[in-house]
């Protein structure tokens, strides 16, 4: 008699559900947990672009994902006065565009995904990992309520500052800094906002953003150049403060993001960074998506890879008798197309932010040169990030039939 094998995930927002999802469609008990209390449907845009689009279709999802898109119509660099200084429409293709032609709100996928495996995977809010005794016959896992259970094979799935990941590999991971600081809230939406994306770029090396989204509300950035100091470690009253402080005189919209900022539920404070780590795994635990490999929200890659991981990895654990030998596999297909990813252009992202008035203005030069109708495919080049190179390996003769 054949024995389900188990998978323990830990990390309810992108690449855990889509992991989940594909597990059990290769006959894996699946198991999600997640530290918040309820399915976190907060977030920003996010785009779902080349190979991670195609897992979407896999899943039978680009349609449910399209239905919930924000409606944005593509990306505007507006300077102090409001005015349009280049504008580049949404891409009509897989990949291209500063504004896919799938936009949607994190929330909203991490909603569609947990509802599109929740029926089939046993989904745990408000508990985490605490410890993991790995054996040769499976892995123990203590949970933070005391709880223990054994599975086949655990993976952390749970962001670029995921807590489990030092549990799998100890010190390997590193973030490495890119920078900048970003804040990320929702504001109200008021009469004169449009379905563009409007990217207003201040002296300082400061940029503010405003995009629609599908709820009726504008999602509002506050991003500034920075070496690292610290700041994510702030209690939530001192970065609003700083905030404030370092943009008070940044001129356009500014004013009403910052007073929106005051008072906004909704509200995330990072340094931008990147994930890299020699390993994805050890012994019977493995990472994915940002735990493992986040190359930044400037990279415009974070939901492809999260998807696109989830599914090579599933695929390969389902495809392989040792847990070994699929976490091999795994790296092997995965590695390279994460390389690409994380190999920002250069400059990013001091360049699209100037620190210097001169600075702005030939920012707005560049991106007005590559908006005309001549150069528009260059200029949509220029927000393309290598979505689509990768092969993704075909695993359909391992689903379950029926499934």
């Amino acid at each position: 008699m054949t024995t389900t094998r188990r998978v323990l995930v830990s990390g309810a927002s992108i690449a855990g559900p889509a992991l989940a999802w594909w597990m059990q469609r290769y006959g894996w008990e699946t198991v999600v947990v997640e530290r918040a209390d309820e399915l976190r449907t907060a977030g920003q845009n996010i785009d779902v672009r080349g190979a991670g689009r195609e897992v979407a279709r896999k899943m039978g999802l680009e349609d449910a994902i399209r239905a919930a898109g924000t409606g944005e119509l593509g990306t505007r660099f507006v300077g102090r006065d409001g005015r349009t200084r280049a504008e580049l429409p949404a891409g009509t293709g897989d990949t291209d565009g500063a504004t896919a032609e799938l936009e949607i709100l994190r929330g909203e996928l991490a909603r569609i995904l947990v509802d599109h495996s929740r029926e089939t995977t046993d989904y745990r809010f408000g508990t985490t990992i605490a410890a993991l005794d790995d054996r040769a016959d499976g892995i123990d896992v203590t949970f933070a309520d005391g709880r223990e259970e054994t599975f086949d094979v655990v993976v952390a799935a749970d962001g670029m500052r995921s807590r489990t990941r030092r549990l799998v590999v100890g010190d390997a991971a590193q973030i490495q800094p890119k920078g900048m600081y970003t804040a990320y809230l929702t504001i109200p939406r008021v009469a004169s906002d449009t379905d563009w994306w409007r990217w207003y770029s201040a002296p300082g090396g400061r940029s503010v953003t405003l995009r629609p989204d599908n709820l009726g509300t504008i999602r509002a950035t506050l991003s500034f150049l920075s070496p690292p100091r610290g700041y994510e470690d702030l209690d939530d009253a001192a970065q609003r403060d700083l905030l404030c402080r370092l943009f008070a005189d940044a001129g356009w919209e500014t004013p009403r993001v910052l007073d929106g900022l005051r008072h906004a539920e909704e509200y995330y404070f990072e340094q931008v960074g990147q994930v890299h780590s020699p390993i994805w795994h050890h012994g019977r635990a493995a990472l994915v998506g940002d735990a493992a490999y986040c190359a930044s929200p400037v990279s415009g890659m974070g939901t492809s890879l999260g998807l696109t991981g989830a599914y090579v990895l599933a695929g390969e654990l389902a495809s392989h008798i040792h847990h070994r030998d699929a976490f091999a596999g795994y790296e092997r297909i995965m590695r390279p197309y994460v390389d690409q990813a994380q190999d920002l252009p250069p400059g990013t992202p001091r360049l699209a932010n100037p620190r210097t008035r001169a600075g702005v203005a030939a920012l707005h030069g560049v991106l007005a040169l590559a908006a005309t109708p001549v150069a528009r495919s260059v200029g949509a080049r220029l927000f393309r990030p290598p979505a689509d190179r990768i092969e993704l390996p075909d695993y359909t003769h391992l689903e379950r039939a029926g499934a």
